[in-house]
Order: C-alpha cells, then sequence, then structure tokens
C-alpha cells in the first residue's frame, strides 16, 4: 500500500450538476447487488456519464463536479473512486452522498462554490484536501475551498469507516 497523502496532482475530468450515483458514478446494478469489491466495481466506474473515462483516468487525478453530485446515499462508487486513488472537489453534494463518500474514505471537497469554472478536462490540478487549497497548472489558478473537517481526517487517513473502525478497536486492546 502506498504513503497515503492529502495532496493529489493529476488531469481534471469535469462533470456538470445533478450527477446521480446510481447509474452517474456507477450503475445501478452494482448498488442493487452491494458490490463493494473495487476490482470489480473500477472498471464500471462512470460508464454511463463518460465510456472513455476508466481507459484514460489515473491515480491522483482529481473529478470536478457541480451541483448536486452523486445523488443516491449509497457508496458504492466511492469505493471505487477511492480505491482508484482519484479525489473529487464538486460545488455541492447531498449530505448522503457526502457520508458515503467519507466512509468509504475519498478524499472530496463538497462545498466549493463555481469550481467547475476554474478548469477544464484534461488541465493539470493540484488539490490539497486537507488545507482546501486548489490550483490549476494549465490555467494558473488558484482558490481556497473549505477543507475536510477535522473531525473526519482519521476516517479518511485510514482508507474508510470500516479501516479506522479496525485500528480504533485494535488500539483499544
Amino acid at each position: 500500500m502506498s504513503e497515503f497523502s492529502w495532496t493529489l496532482q493529476g488531469r481534471c475530468y469535469l462533470l456538470g450538476d445533478d450527477i446521480p450515483h446510481a447509474d452517474g458514478v456507477i450503475p445501478q446494478q452494482f448498488i442493487i447487488d452491494r458490490e463493494t469489491d473495487p476490482k470489480v466495481l473500477i472498471p464500471h466506474l462512470f460508464q454511463l456519464t463518460d465510456p472513455e473515462f476508466i481507459k484514460t483516468c489515473q491515480r491522483g487525478d482529481i473529478i470536478v463536479a457541480g451541483k448536486n453530485f452523486g445523488v443516491g446515499q449509497k457508496s458504492t462508487g466511492y469505493i471505487a473512486m477511492q480505491a482508484l486513488g482519484i479525489g473529487l472537489v464538486c460545488e455541492s453534494m447531498p449530505t448522503q452522498g457526502y457520508r458515503g463518500a467519507i466512509n468509504a474514505g475519498l478524499l472530496v471537497l463538497h462545498q466549493c462554490a463555481a469550481v467547475t469554472s476554474l478548469c477544464q478536462t484534461g488541465d493539470q490540478l493540484e488539490v490539497n484536501f486537507l488545507s482546501g487549497l486548489f490550483i490549476n497548472h494549465t490555467q494558473n489558478i488558484t482558490a481556497n475551498f473549505p477543507a475536510i473537517p477535522p473531525s473526519l481526517k482519521d476516517i479518511i487517513q485510514h482508507g474508510g469507516e470500516e479501516q479506522f473502525l479496525k485500528h480504533w478497536w485494535q488500539t483499544q486492546n
């Protein structure tokens, strides 16, 4: 396992508003089947939104989305995103979606007003999720957004809720 970093550097994948979790982030069938194996999920990530996504994405890449990203309370797609080592920066997302992303251990900034106006697909981005610093190296733009709350840092740093709870349990005995 690679060393954890709060900063991602990679290409931008720009998405619009109202991208649903089911059939937007991941096909609904995987949600219905309650699939949680990243190896099964990864090939289908954004399959219906951008069929070429999985062929071109790399560790460190960053999804930048508009308002209301990931409608639906499942975390199936976030499991795949976290396993791929990509991050998410969006203008807004429902509370249940944010909870699912955090529980999956995904690096996510979710209150980033007008972030979609700061980049285009293919731009080289750098995002520090601990501080909220957003840099578009291609367009020479810098912005600051609300960072991941301190109360959620340990969950993300351990790779999600399940790993955090395992670590916590081991330290209690």
